[in-house]
């Protein structure tokens, strides 16, 4: 894009540009963050114009200009006015809002490079200084599965699995009811792999399943699934193909769920989607596609109980899960385990809580390097997400020295704590 200086030029056709140099793929149409930003962008422009904020708002365009915003509306001001907005008209949390100036502050610097502005407007202290302080929220009170937790969702699904697979064994083999019992085995032994994949690899959910935002997250397909030597292959979010470990309680789980599926080929996903309207419309295209009619369509389906069977039959091979479909999944699975979660930002067991309790147990087992190797993260970052792991045992070595030099408050304790007994 050529630079220009010019101050009538408007705001909005620098945003293409722009979202494409932080995209990802081939054609930077991918990324969780890009199509954050895209959506924030909006949202300032919008405001800019008038269309967003309180009742009383006008927007930045002179009232006797009938135009698109430009680059010569914005200002220090504009910024600080806007950072006042999602500080208080948008009922943001302290972080969130945090975030989103963010945003539009990489945004501007980018314009500047550009040569749309000569100034930084949105980096400067006035125009932040509406922003709420950071809420001072740790890595360490972010959700991580806890043993306990961990113990209660992997004995539900396994006793789910349990139930359904011994049920689809005992019915006869020309019973009409087996193949739909067949599914809901296969659903139950999917659910199970799943779980357990996330709750003791450690993998990130985007690296296991499919991101609709970046067409590069397909999901895992079973090709990279090597029992034998306890490995996956995953693009990785440092954008590159790496392995990853499955530790023992992972291979049979998994090994259970793919004898019982019998997926027709390697490249079919490891967590298919089952949505029955995807599937429903995934079976017609293809048969249509194969040449069938619209009846010969119908009596196929009719002839199975569910369109996943008739999929793995026919080698039509499904989209993997999403990353919203695991989180739908993970809900399910907390509320029928009746598991009771206290975290304010989710009311079931997250796929991120899983990676961390896995890092948890890794950390505070075998230290930050080994944790670090296993998580994909630099050592660096792993401290400072765990770093309450290290401010608790720095405390029981307080504690040591305490008794050494002087036992008296240690022995206080205890006996108050006797009597309270």
């Amino acid at each position: 894009m050529p630079r220009s200086n010019s101050t009538e030029t408007p705001v909005e056709v620098s945003f293409k540009h722009y979202l494409r140099d932080i995209g990802k793929g081939r054609d930077g149409e991918g990324g969780h963050y890009r199509r954050n930003v895209e959506r924030e962008l909006t949202h300032f422009l919008e405001w800019a114009a008038g269309d967003r904020g309180p009742d009383n708002w006008a927007g930045i365009i002179p009232d006797d200009a009938d135009r698109d915003v430009q680059f010569g509306d914005l200002s220090e001001s504009v910024f600080r006015d806007y950072a006042r907005y999602l500080a208080t008209d948008r009922g943001l949390k302290q972080n969130t809002a945090q975030t989103y100036y963010a945003y539009l502050s990489s945004w501007t610097g980018w314009c500047v490079t550009e040569g749309h502005l000569d100034v930084h407007y949105a980096k400067r202290s006035t125009a932040r200084d509406p922003l709420p302080d950071d809420d001072g929220r740790r890595p360490g009170d972010q959700q991580a599965w806890s043993p306990e937790h961990r113990h209660q969702l992997t004995t539900h699904v396994v006793q789910r699995f349990d139930d359904t697979y011994d049920e689809y064994q005992s019915t006869d083999e020309d019973a009409p009811e087996r193949p739909t019992r067949r599914y809901h085995a296969i659903k139950a032994a999917r659910d199970r792999a799943l779980v357990y994949v996330i709750a003791y690899t450690a993998v990130r959910i985007g690296e296991l399943l499919r991101d609709p935002s970046d067409p590069r997250r397909r999901g895992l397909r079973w090709e990279e699934v090597n029992t034998d030597d306890g490995s996956i292959t995953v693009y990785r979010k440092k954008q590159q193909w790496d392995t990853a470990s499955l530790p023992k309680p992972v291979i049979q789980p998994l090994q259970a769920y793919r004898d019982l599926l019998k997926p027709p080929s390697d490249r079919w996903p490891v967590f298919p989607s089952f949505s029955p309207r995807t599937l429903g419309e995934l079976v017609r295209e293809q048969l249509a596609d194969r040449g069938l009619t619209d009846d010969e369509i119908a009596d196929h389906r009719d002839d199975h109980s569910r369109d996943l069977l008739l999929a793995l039959e026919e080698d039509i091979r499904p989209d993997s899960m999403t990353t919203k479909g695991a989180r739908n999944v993970l809900k399910r699975l907390t509320e029928s385990a009746n598991i009771d979660i206290s975290d304010p930002n989710h009311e079931y067991l997250a796929p991120h809580g899983g990676r961390r309790g896995m890092g948890e147990v890794l950390v505070r087992s075998f230290g930050y390097t080994v944790a670090a190797r296993y998580l994909d993260n630099s050592e660096n970052m792993v401290r400072q997400r765990y770093s309450h792991i290290e401010a608790g045992k720095l405390g029981d070595k307080a504690t040591e020295g305490i008794v050494e030099v002087d036992p008296a408050p240690i022995s206080q304790e205890s006996r108050l704590e006797e009597e309270r007994l």
